[in-house]
């Protein structure tokens, strides 16, 4: 299996249809950065060490604390979703960034967790 092939694969356990929309905006001006992105995508979701689940909790805690990726973060709160985390759970990671990356930046994760929730509740994903 090729890295791009790879990639598409974890992109689609992982993020389903969203990460498919990713890819495909950037079709008409950065084809190559969906391709470069696929496979950098592939290459670390697939190494052992740590399951689907501990890094969607990471990349949450991570985008959350960034308090500039609002896009990227609602993506990755699917994720985390699709692969096994609770609302709990995923409430929970993002106040414990109040404490590390501010209360802003917990709030707009909070924000962004309440949209994806009430999003999956409308389309029947609970």
């Amino acid at each position: 299996m090729t890295r791009y092939e790879t990639g598409l694969a974890m992109l689609a356990k992982v993020d389903g249809s969203v990460g498919e929309k990713v890819i495909e905006s950037l079709k008409d001006i950065a084809p190559d950065f969906g391709r470069y992105l696929v496979e950098c995508f592939g290459d670390i979701y697939s190494r052992p060490g740590l399951d689907l689940k501990s890094r969607e909790i990471a990349v949450v805690a991570a985008l959350t604390a960034l308090g500039t990726a609002g896009p990227q973060l609602r993506v990755h709160l699917h994720a985390a979703l699709n692969v096994g985390c609770t609302r709990e759970e995923i409430v929970e990671v993002i106040m414990q960034m109040s404490a590390y990356a501010g209360f802003p930046a917990a709030l707009n994760g909070l924000f962004a967790a309440k949209e994806v929730f009430a999003e999956r509740l409308a389309d029947g994903r609970g």
